[in-house]
């Protein structure tokens, strides 16, 4: 039997694809965003002590006390705003089921969700499963701002939700305070929620502070506040992460939480419980950490024909590769990957309709500086 697919758009992903080639050729890949790192020694052991210690049984459905207690003072602490543990905080199986939690707990058939392009790859297909339908709005081209009167322009009555995210993959943009007044504006008023991807919330550059959604209660009120332990501590495989939103909003996101994953991981909530109560200077440090890989990376690019762009945050860089090659995104990837021996994630799947001669590839920085200086050794032959 042949199904009628659900997905008509949905293939393989990108990062998959790209992740095979690099295998099958060889390559280095810069291309999935996970680091090759270690996780800290402190989450490992407490990790493997919560298993010695019997925590291997299901985890209650909202998370285990400790933890969720931990993410609400860490909230407190960076955004000056304490949910209640118990009515607002939910750990999930990875930012990328939040997502799909939040779009389904809310978002009924016929109804539209603003992206903003590019945008991840698993927004999409949340909204197209709950029945409603993405509306896309494009970034600046170079600069990913936001041109909050096309947004205003895409909003109508059938609108239930807007997705953002900052920092921005892929391409690194911030919202800044201007941004964040802007979006109180266009929400003021309205029905429509908000859903805040804050995965990348501690990766932030240059002394600029990161606008969460959780500083503003104007915001928050009708907003998932979405963060990832994943990428915060160099353990995407964990597959953990959770999302804060007012109480009558997280008790619609846990009935599907419930019936999806129901709960997550337990021993590795007992261990990041621990982990952000007894080294708070990890989060708070992390920015500088991956400044220091930005920059090490970016003079190394210096040395090659690609033109990186600007990164206010996250751990992916842009680059324009014009000067090199007139192939789409795509093809040029294949084409690095294949005969350069190093692998990148093209832009344009994180498009509904991709700029025509936009020439931008992301490569991930959160690698070691060995793994960093044999793909610099390869691009410089480009």
């Amino acid at each position: 039997m042949t199904p009628d697919t659900k997905l008509p758009k949905v293939g393989t992903t990108i990062f998959t694809v790209m992740s095979q080639l690099a295998a099958e050729h060889g390559a280095v890949n810069l291309g999935q965003g996970f680091p090759d790192f270690e996780v800290p020694a402190r989450l490992v052991d407490s990790l493997a002590r919560a298993m010695r210690e019997g925590k291997n049984q299901y985890a209650p459905m909202t998370g285990i006390p400790a933890l969720r207690q931990a993410i609400a003072a860490k909230t407190q602490r960076c955004y000056g705003h304490l949910p209640d543990a118990d009515s607002e905080v939910t750990v999930v199986s990875g930012a990328s089921e939040a997502i799909f939690d939040a779009v389904h707990a809310v978002v009924r058939p016929g109804e539209e969700v603003i992206v903003l392009d590019p945008c991840y790859d698993s927004y999409e297909p949340a909204i197209d499963l709950a029945g409603g339908r993405a509306v896309h709005v494009p970034l600046d081209p170079r600069t990913f701002a936001v041109d909050w009167d096309r947004v205003r322009a895409a909003v109508t009555p059938r609108t239930r939700m807007l997705m953002i995210n900052s920092p921005h993959n892929p391409s690194g943009a911030m919202f800044t305070p201007d941004d964040i007044a802007q979006l109180s504006a266009l929400l003021r008023g309205t029905g429509i929620y908000l859903l805040s991807d804050e995965v990348y919330e501690h990766i932030v550059f240059d002394g600029v502070r990161h606008e969460s959604v959780l500083r503003y209660p104007e915001l928050r009120e009708r907003a998932f506040v979405v963060s990832s332990f994943g990428k915060t501590y160099h353990c995407t495989g964990w597959k953990i992460g959770y999302c804060i939103a007012p109480p009558a909003l997280s008790a619609e996101f846990r009935k599907v939480h419930q019936y999806n994953s129901f709960c997550s991981f337990a021993p590795a909530q007992w261990a990041f419980a621990e982990m952000i109560e007894a080294e708070p200077e990890h989060y708070e440090q992390l920015g500088a950490f991956y400044e220091a890989k930005r920059d090490r990376f970016r003079a190394q690019l210096s040395q090659t024909r690609l033109q990186p762009l600007p990164v206010a945050g996250g751990y992916f860089q842009l680059v324009d590769y014009s000067a090199i090659s007139d192939l789409d995104d795509v093809a040029f990837s294949r084409w690095l990957t294949t005969e350069k021996g190093v692998t990148t994630i093209p832009l344009s799947p994180f498009y509904e309709s991709a700029p025509g001669q936009q020439r931008l590839v992301r490569l991930c920085f959160a690698k070691n500086e060995t793994t960093l200086d044999a793909a610099i050794e390869r691009l410089r032959t480009l």
